[in-house]
Formats: C-alpha cells, sequence, structure tokens
C-alpha cells in the first residue's frame, strides 16, 4: 500500500493533535518530568519547577482527568492527609515521549552538553531511542516514512456543491455539468 494524500484527511482525526490537547503545553510536560523523576508532591513539583500554584492545579487535574497521572493520598505523622502524584500506564507510556524532548532540547538548544544523561541501571550505559519498523530494521533519523491511513482515519467532508438559481430549476447542479 502507498502513502495517503494528507490533504484528503481529516486533520481532526489525528492522534497528535489528540495527544496534544492533553500535553500541548510547557507547563504539563515539565509536571509529567518531575513525576517520571521521582518528584511527586505538589509542593516540590511547584518548588522544582517554578509553577504558579493556581496553574500547577489546572494542569494536575488535566493529567488526572485524562488517565495520565493518578492522586494517591499520603499522611505524615502529625500531618493532614496530602496527595501524591503517580503515573498510571498512560502516563509511563509518555517515558519515550519526555526522551526525545530531551534528546532534541541536548542536540539543538544546549549549549554547554546535555544537563543531565539517562542511563540503564542494569548495564550503567545510557539510554538513546531508536526508530525501528515492524520488521525489526532500526531506521536512521532521515528515513523516508510514509503514512497510511488507519482505522480511525476519516476522509474530509468534500464540500456541498452550491446549487445555483438558474439551474435549480433544470435540475444541474452548480460547477456539475450544464443545463440541458
Amino acid at each position: 500500500m502507498g502513502h495517503m494524500d494528507w490533504l484528503e484527511f481529516d486533520g481532526e482525526a489525528c492522534s497528535t493533535a489528540r495527544a496534544l490537547e492533553v500535553l500541548g503545553d510547557r507547563w504539563t510536560l515539565l509536571v509529567l518530568r518531575e513525576i517520571v523523576n521521582g518528584v511527586r508532591r505538589f509542593d516540590d513539583i511547584s518548588q522544582h519547577i517554578g509553577v504558579a500554584r493556581d496553574v500547577l492545579t489546572r494542569r494536575l487535574t488535566t493529567l488526572i482527568d485524562t488517565g495520565v497521572v493518578t492522586k494517591t493520598p499520603y499522611q505524615e505523622p502529625g500531618r493532614r492527609t496530602r496527595y501524591e502524584y503517580r503515573l498510571t500506564p498512560a502516563g509511563r507510556d509518555l517515558r519515550p515521549v519526555l526522551l526525545a524532548l530531551m534528546a532534541w532540547g541536548d542536540k539543538h538548544r544546549s549549549e554547554d552538553g546535555p544537563p543531565m544523561t539517562v542511563t540503564h541501571p542494569d548495564c550503567g550505559e545510557p539510554v538513546h531511542l531508536k526508530m525501528v519498523c515492524e520488521a525489526g530494521h532500526e531506521l536512521p533519523d532521515n528515513s523516508k516514512l510514509w503514512a497510511t491511513p488507519g482505522p480511525g482515519a476519516r476522509r474530509k467532508k468534500q464540500p456541498q456543491a452550491r446549487v445555483s438559481k438558474t439551474r435549480a430549476a433544470s435540475g444541474a447542479i452548480a460547477g456539475c455539468g450544464s443545463a440541458p
């Protein structure tokens, strides 16, 4: 099967657009970065990234409502119940997204080199993301890729033709032939 003509398909039926509805702002991604790195308590997240409390509340609410994060109660001795935030399976699926953003930032936005390296604890070697097809072929970053329609693809609705008053009487639709 060949590639799809992108412009023939509905841009709203797009997994990237749907993901960006949840993740498409700087604070949301930084909150996720904190939680992935083990910073799970509201005050710690707020202080570490310098986000206003009301902004953090809204971002966490969105992440909870969309099933990316759960809110788990904890209580320190003699204190009131508080909450920490943990990744759900959907949240853990975002780790490669955060690693890809970090790699891009290291390559294109870091003047002094990477501020952090992520390593595999079993061997101590750095972790790198790779593009691999289903057959196991490792693809270089500049590989030609084809988009093909998936089961959720929707073709754009064709604009409805306008019926001109003069042709309406004869049964012809404007732009679709001529009146007899």
